[in-house]
């Protein structure tokens, strides 16, 4: 297994309007993984960093101003088709409105799939988001954040990772000596890969997680509508109609089985926007932040 150095600090929040930020990685000891070379490569395309061939998973930590409360935190996995993760404008630029709100966000730099480099490709990524939370959980008080209120937020494949750590919260695939509850509190999945089954599944995405030739039972366990019950958290959606990437029926059918099992769910169509849109749906002038701020605060979540 790679063995990584944690450097202990005390993480001193700036009483600045400007957020603190700091990377540190998720894990003493990477779990469920082989020995190799660290190829890891970033590249900024129209604005957006693009991470590929990531083996040592970070979070990059943004702490709001000082505030005597308690903040909401928020897990955030930026997309990627499991093939890259979408750092900037999925990641570290929706961390950035989070700290205006006063909102802490947390953006995983989290494994791509890779047999050379995992024993089990198809949970490195439920690995490194599972560990987030844990991470979180753990640091709530030096990191002046509620512990009943961290949520997860996912964009793309992203969104189905966000959506399996949502499903399967009662499967550890980390050590959790501690008993943390690995469950969000809620989930925010934009435009989001949810099913792998034939007929709606982003098939890169599917590919890269589970292999080329999975089992039914593989895509069952990894088609997270069919995985909902009335423990899975609340959870608001975001979806394009035309979107010709992932189709918005993955989002439809997610909030379906929520609002089946009685649990609280907003679902947000767009007639345009098609995919990857991040922050601003260029299509329309309604803006889903804004949306989602409202949702926030109606459940709680955000005062």
């Amino acid at each position: 297994m790679k063995k990584i150095v944690v450097l202990f600090f005390m993480y001193l929040v700036s009483t600045s309007p400007s957020p603190a930020q700091v990377s540190i990685p998720l894990y003493e000891t990477i779990p469920n993984s082989k020995p190799s070379v660290n190829k890891e490569k970033a590249d900024s395309a129209n604005g957006s960093i693009r991470i590929t061939q990531v083996s040592i998973p970070t979070l990059t930590i943004y702490i709001p101003a000082v505030s005597s409360v308690k903040t909401t935190a928020v897990v955030i996995c930026p997309g990627g088709g499991y093939g890259m993760v979408a750092a900037g404008h999925e990641g570290f630029d929706i961390a950035k409105v989070f700290n205006e709100w006063g909102v802490a966000a947390f953006v995983v730099k989290y494994r791509l799939p890779d047999d050379a480099i995992m024993v089990d490709k198809s949970i490195g990524p439920l690995q490194d988001a599972q560990r987030a939370i844990q991470l979180v959980r753990q640091n709530a008080t030096q990191w002046n954040v509620d512990p009943d209120k961290i949520g997860i937020m996912g964009f793309s494949a992203g969104g189905h990772l966000a959506s399996t750590a949502s499903t399967h919260f009662d499967k550890a695939v980390i050590d959790n000596p501690g008993n943390i509850s690995l469950r969000p509190d809620f989930s925010i999945l934009v435009y989001p890969v949810i099913s792998f089954i034939d007929s709606m599944a982003h098939k890169g995405s599917r590919n890269n997680l589970i292999g080329k030739d999975p089992s039914a039972e593989k895509i069952k366990e990894y088609s997270n509508e069919l995985l909902v019950t009335p423990k899975t958290p609340p959870a608001f959606l975001v979806h394009a109609k035309d979107d010709g990437a992932v189709k918005y029926e993955n989002s439809v059918r997610y909030y379906e089985a929520l609002i089946k099992n009685k649990v609280p769910a907003e679902l947000r169509l767009y007639e345009r926007g098609g995919h990857g849109f991040g922050l601003n749906n260029s299509t329309t002038t309604d803006k889903w932040m804004d949306r989602l701020k409202t949702w926030l605060k109606a459940n709680r979540y955000i005062l």
